[in-house]
């Protein structure tokens, strides 16, 4: 039923990516490993692109930029699990949690594609797809590595 250059789903996207931004600036702060820290400052500069790239397609969804970072309903309360479920500064708790967000962040790309969307919507959805695997696999060879 969508027409052919009406946007779906992209501001949930920014959404997640935002509270995922945030999320792991936090970590950066909690945990003590130089070379998670890494890992971390390249996920944040890799989402703040993924944004970026987005926000032109968030303002033709919603008819503006899309700068909040609270989640819709489900993931408000998977990201508030995952800050209360860290009990610990361990490193390895940050991972692990840090890489259920990123199960998170691929879910909503996905369902964002399985609408019917612009072209240009769809090339710049796999794209932020693409990065949003190689950081899913990046948190999750981390988490084993920590554990």
């Amino acid at each position: 039923m969508n027409k052919n250059n009406h946007v779906e789903k992209v501001a949930d996207i920014i959404k997640v990516l935002n509270g995922g931004i945030k999320f792991y600036e936090e970590a950066l702060n909690k945990i003590d490993s130089q070379s998670i820290k890494a890992v971390f400052g390249r996920m944040i500069v890799q989402k703040r692109s993924a944004v970026a790239k987005l926000q032109p397609y968030a303002i033709a969804e919603t008819g503006e930029a899309e700068k909040d970072s609270s989640m819709a309903v489900d993931f408000r309360k998977t990201y508030t699990k995952l800050l209360s479920a860290i009990s610990s500064d361990s490193d390895h708790t940050y991972v692990s949690q840090l890489e259920e967000v990123e199960d998170k962040t691929l879910e909503v790309i996905r369902e964002a594609l399985e609408e019917e969307q612009p072209v240009a919507v769809n090339q710049v959805l796999l794209g932020v797809l693409s990065d949003a695997k190689i950081a899913h696999g990046e948190m999750r060879s981390l988490q084993k590595m920590t554990s």
